[in-house]
């Protein structure tokens, strides 16, 4: 047996052991909230208002297709990871990627993972669009890996008690907005 062929084998089983988001066909666990794109104005007036820049790591925490990493590359140079727990989401947030180019797509990633088991400590920016239940879940996470001031803003959904800092109203549709440590203010 050639190098080459003990390569090549060892590569093909590889590639046939080894997991991989494109082999997964199910999500690993029912995802905690059923997908509702947030509206494009809504994703400008979210990063807008996090003050997002070239400099910035942004985080989608259920990202669903991707539009608002790739807003953010687009449109502010910044870097962008998208989670979500469902595999039909990542693909089309792949496909999206695609589509907005090899510029953008260099700045992009999407994981299919947990997005309450993913490290998400690069973060400068966290976006979300979930339930107030996970909103609340998601503090201690938030303040434990998260940098102080790390930015956080929401799409229609608050924290309960945790007051933010400031909200806005985008034609009906409310963003909140917090920085990291997230507390009673």
């Amino acid at each position: 047996m050639t190098v080459r062929t003990l390569i090549l084998s060892f590569a093909i089983i590889a590639a046939l052991v080894a997991p991989s988001s494109a082999q997964q066909t199910a999500p690993l666990r029912s995802p905690d909230v059923i997908f509702v794109p947030t509206p494009q104005e809504v994703v400008d007036a979210m990063l807008k208002l996090a003050k997002v820049g070239p400099n910035d790591i942004v985080y989608d925490l259920g990202s669903g297709d991707g539009r608002t990493p790739i807003t953010a590359a687009r449109t502010y140079g910044a870097r962008g990871v998208g989670i979500d727990i469902d595999p039909q989401r990542i693909r089309e947030a792949n496909e999206n990627l695609k589509a907005a180019g090899p510029a953008v797509a260099g700045k992009v990633r999407f994981l299919n993972q947990d997005l309450f088991t993913t490290d998400i400590s690069e973060a400068t920016v966290v976006t979300l669009y979930l339930l107030p239940t996970l909103n609340l879940k998601l503090i201690p996470k938030l303040n434990k890996e998260l940098k102080p001031g790390t930015r956080i803003v929401s799409h229609a959904f608050d924290m309960g008690d945790v007051k933010p800092l400031t909200t806005q109203n985008i034609n009906g549709r409310t963003i909140y907005f917090w920085t990291t440590p997230i507390q009673n203010r």
